[in-house]
């Protein structure tokens, strides 16, 4: 009976901490294996990096929370980096870069409600839908560009993506921003408690009157947003934006989102844990190319990590 009772318990702690404990083994492993690991330097470089994944993941957890799946983001953030570009050009600039960037985040956000409304009044799955809305997106940026990169940028809206304010890049302020934001959606609202609800049985939160189709399309929405969002700092720290930006970066999102503990059958996860997901990710990145392990051999890496934590999920769900 005790021995049951300190199973569960450790059972517990590892389901509560557990993540946080990996990833600090994975710091001390790299700073063992490379001094430079811990360099300052290093570290706010793989903070910047984790950026653009974990602002995608904020949007990703929430779809997948409702049981969902987003594979468009990659897709759709290319769409609104080239358009974005188009607009505030150097040479022939056509809005103010203030208004460019709501156009492109109107975009995203309407791509997402368009799989909202597919997923919820069509009723595709969403493996399928967006993975359509994936190719159409994908194929609109070719065609908008004609397969060419698009550069030469006002120079006040780079400093969304290249800047920085008190020695920190302007982009971790907004990963910082839209966290908080992310969280109290998630934790302090009607919308949050919805979220979870549908996520967890769709069936009796339809039953006890919750919009479950609202809900859907809610985070849908919320997460193309977040795509357009990364596609618009991406566009404006490279000062150029191409039709193959954002390549596997649903990949990326989905895998921070799982390695953060968010169950694929929906109903659980937490925003924070998406954050130390996306951290594990760039981690991993930063201190195998420090290593100067081959980029091949970190594909197959992240995908045996990504394996792992779903195996563990499943057990962990299976349990109880």
């Amino acid at each position: 009976m005790k021995g049951t009772t300190i199973g569960r318990k450790s059972k517990e702690i590892i389901s509560k901490y557990g993540i946080y404990l990996a990833f600090l083994i994975m710091l001390i492993l790299f700073s063992a294996l490379n001094p430079k690991f811990l360099n300052p330097r290093n570290i706010l470089n793989i903070v910047r990096q984790i950026t653009f994944n974990s602002i995608l993941a904020m949007g990703m957890t929430m779809v997948i929370i409702t049981g969902g799946i987003d594979l468009s983001v990659g897709s759709v953030l290319a769409l609104v980096a080239v358009v974005t570009a188009s607009l505030v050009r150097i040479e022939s600039p056509l809005l103010p870069f203030p208004l460019a960037m709501l156009v492109g985040l109107i975009l995203g956000c309407f791509c997402g409600l368009v799989n909202g409304f597919i997923v919820t009044k069509g009723k595709l799955a969403p493996f399928i839908t967006t993975l359509v809305m994936m190719t159409i997106t994908r194929g609109a940026a070719q065609l908008f560009t004609q397969g060419r990169p698009i550069s030469g940028l006002n120079t006040s809206f780079l400093f969304i993506g290249a800047g920085s304010w008190l020695m920190i890049p302007v982009p971790i302020y907004i990963l910082a921003f839209i966290v908080l934001i992310s969280y109290f959606i998630i934790n302090n609202t009607r919308t949050g408690r919805y979220i979870y609800a549908v996520g967890g049985n769709e069936q009796a939160a339809r039953a006890s009157g919750i919009k479950v189709d609202r809900t859907k399309i809610f985070v849908y929405a919320f997460s193309g947003t977040m795509a357009a969002l990364v596609g618009i700092i991406l566009t404006a720290r490279l000062n150029s934006a191409a039709p193959v930006l954002g390549s596997g970066y649903e990949l990326d999102a989905i895998a921070a989102t799982v390695i953060g503990g968010t169950s694929m059958e929906g109903g659980r996860g937490k925003i924070n844990r998406s954050l130390i997901g996306g951290l594990i990710i760039g981690t991993i990145s930063n201190g195998l190319d420090i290593l100067n392990v081959s980029a091949y051999w970190q594909q197959i890496i992240k995908g045996l990590i990504i394996l792992t934590a779903v195996f563990i999920d499943k057990m962990s769900a299976d349990s109880k």
